[in-house]
């Protein structure tokens, strides 16, 4: 489709001869495109418009020239020009599809396509406007498609990110408690134990003598137990 596109192109940069101002410059800038001297077509045609800056022709034809230098965008200029002047429905869409042929060759889709629609509107049986307004539309699909492909990947790709970020927090912040937490442990270990009053002294010492008391009266009956045994035992 591309190939078909780039000759439907080419072929519409035919120069308008008919009904073309009699003024030399125009048709010998005419003569030099139809041979091919693109260079001599445009020098022709910025003569005319010196001459006469509001020829429709003369302008026209510059941007054809300029097309087919390869300034598209140049042309596209130079060739806007005429949109607001324009009362002949028939050269209007010649314009019209001149300025879509120079946007697409830009990669400016969107104003292609626009433009490739006036040109329908003011002839809508053009074949090649139609062909390359298909062609201009599926580009412009395209570019959409992969516009909104690189936004998902980018996000995607932050959304990444940004979980790895948080995971990096995490971690630092787990870090962080386990250092704290030793230091912690750390402190209480160094802590000097804590001071006691000679009265609770007093009462600590109190407590271990009557415990002590208390453990050996408890062994004393013990052994009256086991002597008295031994005496029933004896006795018997």
């Amino acid at each position: 489709m591309i190939k078909r596109y780039l000759f439907l192109v080419f072929m519409f940069c035919a120069v308008v001869a008919a009904a073309q101002p009699e003024r030399e410059e125009v048709r010998s800038g005419n003569r030099a495109f139809s041979k091919g001297d693109i260079d001599k077509a445009e020098l022709e045609y910025r003569r005319a418009l010196e001459n006469n800056p509001t020829s429709v022709f003369g302008r026209y034809n510059l941007g054809n020239a300029l097309h087919k230098k390869g300034n598209s965008q140049e042309a596209q200029k130079v060739v806007s020009d005429l949109v607001d002047s324009l009362d002949n429905l028939s050269f209007g869409s010649k314009v019209f599809h001149n300025l879509g042929n120079y946007a697409l060759d830009q990669k400016k889709y969107s104003e292609a396509v626009e433009f490739y629609k006036n040109s329908l509107r003011a002839n809508p049986s053009d074949l090649e406007t139609k062909s390359n307004l298909a062609y201009a539309q599926a580009m412009l699909k395209n570019e959409q498609n992969k516009d909104n492909q690189d936004n998902k990947e980018n996000q995607d790709n932050q959304d990444s990110q940004d979980s790895q970020d948080n995971q990096d927090n995490q971690d630092n912040q787990d870090n962080q408690d386990n250092q704290d937490n030793q230091d912690n442990q750390e402190k209480k270990e160094n802590q000097p134990p804590p001071k006691i009053t000679p009265q609770t002294a007093q009462q600590m010492l109190q407590a271990i003598q009557n415990k002590e008391k208390e453990t050996q009266e408890k062994v004393k009956k013990e052994k009256a137990k086991v002597l008295k045994s031994k005496q029933k035992e004896k006795n018997w």
